[in-house]
């Protein structure tokens, strides 16, 4: 198993900036990418950014220009350093990792979440 926990959210007025951190635990085999999903109130959960082990990133386009994912290898930790921030950022922001198993099986691990509200 695999335990994720993020922090850094919060509130924050509209244009402004936070930083959210997760880090992974527990029995680590290969971490092949880890990204950050959304999920606002009455909808569906969506993807924010990920990022590979290559460092290879991808964004929503909703965030690009804006938010800026990395990951640390060496620790399986990955960061969203968001900035100008828009009130439609509001959600439950969700790290993922995406785990190949010592079985080389691929499984998918989540966070507990954590709230990112940005007020107008």
């Amino acid at each position: 198993q695999v335990q994720l926990v993020e922090s850094g959210g919060g509130l924050v007025q509209a244009g402004g900036s936070l930083r959210l951190s997760c880090v992974a635990s527990g029995s680590i085999f290969v971490i092949t990418a880890m990204g950050w999903y959304r999920q606002a109130p009455g909808k569906q959960r969506e993807l924010v950014a990920t990022v590979t082990s290559g460092v290879s990133t991808n964004y929503a386009d909703s965030v690009k220009g804006r938010f800026t994912i990395s990951r640390v290898n060496g620790k399986n930790t990955v960061y969203l350093q968001m900035s100008s921030l828009k009130p439609e950022d509001t959600a439950v922001y969700y790290c993922n990792a995406y785990h190949l198993g010592p079985d080389l099986k691929m499984y998918d691990f989540w966070g507990q979440g954590t709230q990112v509200t940005v007020s107008s």
